[in-house]
């Protein structure tokens, strides 16, 4: 590996943050929202009040002044038929035109207070006033006192003259009016053509903005987190002498420091590793040689040291039977000493070599119904059970996968148990039972024994440990260890059930689906002598 590289110093200036980024570019497009949103309204309203304008006031004031000048035209025509006949009905065009006049002339005022055509306005006001005080009245006075035919040429043609002055008024409002409706027609105009130029102006520049915010991100966030994501592809992928280092934002350039601090850790615990794979490479040299010694010891323990066990067993019986008349009773009973002690010997070397096979030396796994297992072990124990006169329940148990000379001396050692510390004072019970909960199998084995304190719960299964005295229960103590040694090679537990009462309960699960386990070339033979475990 090369040496780790310096990470350079960011002295002279300091880096934003890629949130500071984000909340800088999230404030600028909240800046140009509400500018675009400020300049927009108003160029809207002013849309709008053109717009108004030019419905609410001009619209209603040219029709208003229209209904003005029917009225006054209705005022002259009533009264020019009063003059002529003399007759009351023809002032009602006349009344009635003065009350049309009024409300045109109010509404006029009401909706359009600050129009360009209320001076006409107010002169068709005067003139019709003036001409009402200076002309009509006084007619109509002369006509009720002096009649109709009174009424001189002269007097019909100097009502016509007045009158034409008021029509003169109408025309110049009119007029006035057009005016105003065109001039509002050329500000609406004028505030549409705003509006649109300000919305394109405004689309403009968010497509601008937004150019630029991507151009500013890709340069100062997304091309340095590209860089970082290939350095951390290049380094994961194996080339641990790539300096990562991608600058762009401080938080960004703080993972970068943080990725070339763990790569270099990683280069610094990878020459570790090497160094430990040598190590464990010459500690497993060391173990496979002393495995071949384990196995030179095995070889030598099953037959070898069991030869001269069987001498001295021998050879004590030859000196009992052949001197028996000259030993006395404390000679034989020492001679009974050493032939036990041998046997005993022998078959604690035995346990030991089948305790020290499980999980080394075990038959390919295969698939194995217990019921056929327990009726094997039930066979290798007949002359047990038959002299116990037990009675053995065996429910339905499970197929799984596992070794099935370890299952056969496993169901050996855990009966031969329950046999062994019955009830001097009933028949022996056995009961074996399977169910499957959550994925597993949960088998009891239940008899009516003596039982087992709950303090001694996992004492009874540490090899040689015995909770009874050799002369009241034989055994070597290993035959529960090696219940659970056999369990646990196969992914599973075992336990005293403490609150069973009335004798023993052994809990035992295991996966529904056990995995195979490597083969080995040694085979040991099914049928096993039953190990003098303690349950007790």
């Amino acid at each position: 590996m090369t040496t780790d590289h310096a990470r350079p110093a960011d002295s002279g200036r300091r880096r934003w943050s890629a949130q500071t980024w984000f909340n800088v570019v999230l404030l600028a497009m909240a800046v140009l929202l509400g500018l675009s949103a400020v300049i927009g309204a108003t160029v809207l309203r002013n849309a709008a009040q053109a717009s108004n304008r030019l419905i609410d006031e001009i619209s209603v004031g040219r029709i208003q002044a229209e209904r003005m000048q029917t009225a006054l035209v209705n005022q002259e025509t009533g009264l020019r038929g009063f003059v002529l006949t003399g007759k009351e009905e023809f002032l009602q065009p006349y009344e009635d035109g003065q009350r049309s006049q009024l409300v045109a002339s109010s509404q006029i005022r009401t909706v359009a207070p600050r129009a360009r055509a209320l001076p006409a306005l107010t002169a068709v006001d005067r003139l019709s006033a003036q001409w009402r005080s200076g002309y009509a009245e006084p007619m109509i006075e002369h006509v009720r006192a002096a009649g109709p035919e009174t009424v001189s040429a002269g007097q019909a043609e100097g009502g016509k003259r007045a009158f034409d002055a008021v029509r003169s008024a109408l025309d110049d409002q009119n007029a006035a009016w057009d005016r105003a409706r065109d001039t509002a027609r050329a500000e609406l105009a004028a505030a549409r053509t705003i509006r649109d130029v300000t919305f394109f102006a405004i689309l403009v520049a968010f497509l601008v903005t937004v150019i630029t915010v991507a151009m500013l991100l890709r340069i100062a966030v997304f091309r340095p987190l590209a860089r970082l994501g290939d350095a951390s592809r290049r380094v994961t992928s194996g080339d641990f002498d790539y300096h990562v280092d991608t600058g762009g934002p401080a938080d960004l350039a703080a993972l970068a420091g943080d990725m070339e601090a763990m790569r270099r850790r990683i280069v610094s615990e990878l020459e570790e590793a090497r160094a430990s794979r040598q190590q464990i490479a010459a500690q497993a040299e060391e173990l496979k040689r002393s495995n071949a010694e384990l196995e030179q010891f095995a070889y030598v323990a099953s037959h070898d040291l069991q030869e001269p066990l069987r001498k001295i067993a021998s050879f004590c019986q030859m000196l009992q039977q052949r001197y028996a008349s000259q030993l006395d009773d404390r000679a034989n009973t020492y001679i009974d000493f050493a032939v036990d002690g041998a046997k005993r010997m022998q078959v604690l070397i035995n346990e030991l070599l089948t305790f020290s096979r499980v999980g080394r030396v075990h038959q390919e796994p295969v698939e194995m119904d217990l019921n056929d297992v327990v009726d094997r072990a039930l066979v290798n124990l007949s002359v047990a059970v038959e002299e116990s006169e037990a009675e053995i329940d065996v429910g339905d148990l499970p197929v799984i996968v596992g070794d099935r000379t370890q299952f056969v001396m496993f169901w050996q050692n855990l009966i031969g148990n329950s046999l062994k510390f019955r009830d001097a004072d009933r028949r022996p019970h056995i009961r074996i039972e399977a169910e499957e909960q959550d994925g597993q199998w949960r088998m009891t084995l239940t008899d009516n024994g003596i039982g087992i304190a709950p303090n001694f719960a996992e004492k009874i299964f540490i090899i040689f440990q015995r909770l009874h005295h050799r002369d009241a229960y034989g055994g070597t103590g290993i035959g529960l260890a090696l219940c659970r040694k056999i369990v646990e090679q196969h992914q599973g537990k075992i336990w005293l059930d403490t609150d069973h009462t009335g004798g023993a309960r052994f809990v035992v699960t295991l996966p529904v689906t056990v995995p195979p386990q490597e083969t080995s070339k040694e085979t040991p033979q099914e049928t096993v002598p039953v190990a003098a475990g303690e349950d007790g």
